[in-house]
């Protein structure tokens, strides 16, 4: 198995919207996304699709192509995947990442956190959230509230895991 997106990393997002990725998911964005005559930086997929979604999705290449070669086995013109490939696809950057380990959030991107003007003037602050293959953009104080309203089934996870994989 690859190397797995892991932990959470406060980052301050500057006045010119930039955010200086953790290190350590830098690391597999680079090791998935290797210079080629295409592009010689590596590069961040953020998906920002999904009306319920608070967060930005953000893969490597190598997951980047793997949803897409998901969503490639749905049913070609049905509705599900005409939905998926709007909210997957068609509702996601390219980003390129900085020789100094940042990006520049787009536009779509600031808006799905709510980074405002005001919030980059004051220095916002992002969060990043491993999640084995991808990882989680957030805005802070959204991950915090939506962390502190969730509830928990007060399972061990390893217990879930284990139900999970016996098919209960």
């Amino acid at each position: 198995m690859a190397e797995v997106f892991r932990g959470e990393f406060y980052q301050k997002v500057d006045s010119k919207a930039r955010v200086s990725i953790p290190a350590v998911m830098r690391r597999i964005l680079e090791a998935e996304d290797p210079p080629s005559a295409e592009s010689t930086r590596p590069r961040v997929y953020m998906v920002y699709g999904g009306e319920t979604r608070n967060f930005v999705e953000c893969y490597s290449r190598k997951g980047a192509d793997a949803l897409a070669e998901m969503i490639d086995r749905m049913e070609w013109g049905s509705d599900a995947r005409d939905a998926t490939e709007f909210e997957m696809i068609a509702q996601s950057h390219q980003v390129e990442i900085e020789p100094d380990g940042r990006v520049v959030l787009p536009a779509d991107i600031r808006a799905k956190m709510g980074f405002g003007p005001s919030d980059l003037a004051s220095g916002g602050e992002a969060l990043f959230v491993g999640f084995n293959n991808r990882f989680k953009l957030y805005r802070r104080e959204v991950y915090q509230a939506g962390r502190k309203a969730a509830v928990s089934d007060g399972m061990d996870p390893l217990r879930r895991i284990s139900l999970a994989l016996k098919g209960q």
